[in-house]
């Protein structure tokens, strides 16, 4: 997993391993909250090189978004792979999460959501 800040657009993208099964799952649980806890709240979680990920995996994104969304922040999801993306939908997390095939789209949708934080606040 790669974490990687974008200053410029309040952001950071976080790129994904080719899988997120039980094995693994704790691991990138405790990297990804801690980053978050770190201050970085707004992510596009790139999922382009994922090819295979099961319930724990998808528990991760959920408590990565609680998580984010406890400090104000937000967090989508970036390019799934067919496979990935249908069972996204088939658990309707694309409900809560936004899915972009762009990363400049999605880094500013999270830009653009933190401007309007700023302005209500």
């Amino acid at each position: 997993m790669n974490f990687e800040l974008k200053a410029e657009k309040h952001a950071s993208v976080v790129r994904l391993p080719a899988k997120m099964v039980m094995a693994q799952t704790p691991t990138y649980r405790a990297a990804i909250l801690d980053y978050i806890n770190q201050g970085h709240t707004r992510l596009v979680i790139d999922m382009s090189n994922l090819e295979y990920i099961d319930s724990s995996g998808l528990s991760v994104l959920i408590s990565a978004r609680k998580q984010a969304m406890s400090y104000q922040g937000n967090i989508v999801l970036l390019n799934p792979k067919s496979s990935v993306r249908a069972l996204i939908e088939l658990t309707r997390l694309h409900h809560i999460m936004d899915i972009y095939e762009s990363e400049e789209q999605a880094l500013d949708n999270l830009r653009f959501s933190s401007l309007i934080e700023d302005i209500a606040s």
